[in-house]
């Protein structure tokens, strides 16, 4: 008996192959894909719409992953001029498939009068939503509204758009998703009447025509079922697919990210490159290029600390030559110098592959500029950007100063075109920052970028 044993596993050894390196082979050699990624640098309305636009001209997926209509993202292309909150900016091109992702929370009125007041033609047809999204409803925005209300003093600035309430609903697992409007809309009505309740308690002057809610919603779902999907997969495929050229656009900035924004003056999601895999649900090595896009001066809508903030007729420069209005609230942008600080701070987090500055005309009557490069705290120098709100109250900038070059750049379309000092200006950023800079934006259309490489 035991011979027999003995033979059975040297037959069995002698008649088995081992094609695990054929198998490792054949893993490693098979293509790859990775998505290029959009974020901003600062505190938002950076610019990053525009270079989605022009990158969005040779892709075949545009995808967002995060945040809301809270969101605004302003484009000119072809003399035409588009703001967008919910949409993909490669909705405009007729040939790009646009995602919006599980992390992204949507508002559906919103979105479909987004896309009747650009006039966007067979959006629908180019538009894939996530069956994993939240849904943002008008309740929400009453919500934000009266939350920043009882603040007073202390409000955030909020958009007011709902989307901190969502938020907050999703996490506490009291949200309403995409699939839940789209299966059983018995179940998705109790689920409505529970979220109003829920917030009535808080705020019982909340007015909510439930009846009225449930008829639009009925109506909502048979309008968007053709364009819901499980957008994982989709992404998945996507990626398994060499040939395919995806773009991440992303929300708001990093400096309003939920964790390493400047707390509690940010926005209810992860707007850095971290939120690209857990808003797409895509693993980090499928992360490719990541491209920060940065004002050649820095402003913040709403409140929270500005550390280079110009409250002077500097300011009001900036402000009035960069037509610094909120795409979403049309509130005026604080405007102040560039701040290396927040940079460095900024790639710590994102690991900025390349680098694209907007807005260097808006600079161009100036005789002088100034970078923000160092903090200072009782004397001593810091050595990244703070966590605190109350010792970024304090802090002193360090800057370096620079002579202006008073001169157009508008008509600027390679970096030679552009004059001595605002050349030098440029140099001297990309050296503080240690990313090359890829792309200089001199206006609002899309013609008006210098590629550098």
């Amino acid at each position: 008996m035991a011979d027999t044993m003995i033979n059975s596993n040297n037959n069995y050894s002698e008649n088995c192959v081992d094609h695990s390196d054929q198998s490792r082979n054949e893993i490693s050699t098979s293509p790859v894909n990775k998505v290029k990624v959009v974020l901003g640098c600062q505190w938002g309305d950076e610019g990053k719409g525009k270079l989605v636009d022009i990158l969005a001209q040779e892709a075949d997926v545009v995808c967002r992953c995060a945040g809301g209509n809270n969101a605004g993202h302003t484009i000119v292309a072809n003399g035409k001029e588009y703001d967008f909150h919910l949409l993909p900016s490669g909705i405009i091109h007729e040939k790009c498939k646009n995602v919006i992702g599980n992390g992204v929370v949507i508002h559906l009125p919103g979105l479909f009068a987004e896309a009747e007041k650009n006039k966007i033609q067979n959006w629908k047809d180019r538009l894939i939503i996530s069956d994993r999204a939240h849904l943002v409803f008008d309740l929400h925005q009453q919500v934000d509204g009266l939350q920043e209300t009882a603040k007073g003093k202390n409000s955030i600035g909020t958009t007011k758009k709902g989307i901190g309430p969502t938020y907050s609903n999703k996490a506490s697992r009291s949200g309403i998703r995409i699939c839940d409007l789209l299966g059983n809309f018995d179940l998705f009505a109790e689920k409505l009447r529970n979220l109003i309740n829920s917030h009535k308690k808080v705020f019982p002057e909340l007015d909510v025509d439930v009846n009225k809610e449930l008829t639009k919603y009925k109506e909502y779902a048979e309008s968007i079922r053709p364009m819901v999907d499980d957008t994982v997969h989709f992404m998945h495929e996507s990626l398994n697919d060499p040939s395919r050229n995806i773009i991440v656009e992303g929300a708001n900035a990093t400096m309003l990210d939920i964790d390493f924004g400047t707390y509690p003056y940010v926005t209810s999601s992860s707007c850095a490159v971290g939120g690209v895999c857990t808003g797409l649900g895509i693993p980090p090595s499928k992360v490719g290029e990541v491209y920060g896009v940065f004002k050649a001066y820095i402003t913040r809508v709403g409140e929270g600390i500005l550390p280079t903030e110009q409250d002077n007729e500097i300011g009001c420069t900036l402000q009035e030559r960069g037509h610094e209005f909120g795409t979403t609230t049309k509130r005026r942008r604080r405007c102040g110098w560039l701040d290396i600080m927040v940079f460095k701070y900024s790639h710590m987090v994102n690991g900025y592959t390349a680098l694209c500055m907007t807005k260097l005309d808006v600079m161009d009557t100036l005789p002088e500029v100034k970078i923000g490069v160092g903090y200072r705290y009782q004397g001593q120098l810091l050595k990244s950007f703070p966590a605190s709100q109350e010792i970024l109250s304090c802090i002193e900038v360090e800057y370096l100063t620079l002579p202006g070059w008073q001169t157009s750049t508008e008509n600027a379309r390679k970096f030679s075109d552009l004059p001595k000092n605002a050349q030098i200006y440029v140099n001297k950023v990309q050296e503080l920052l240690g990313v090359p800079i890829k792309w200089i934006g001199v206006g609002k259309s899309r013609d008006s970028m210098i590629q550098m490489f």
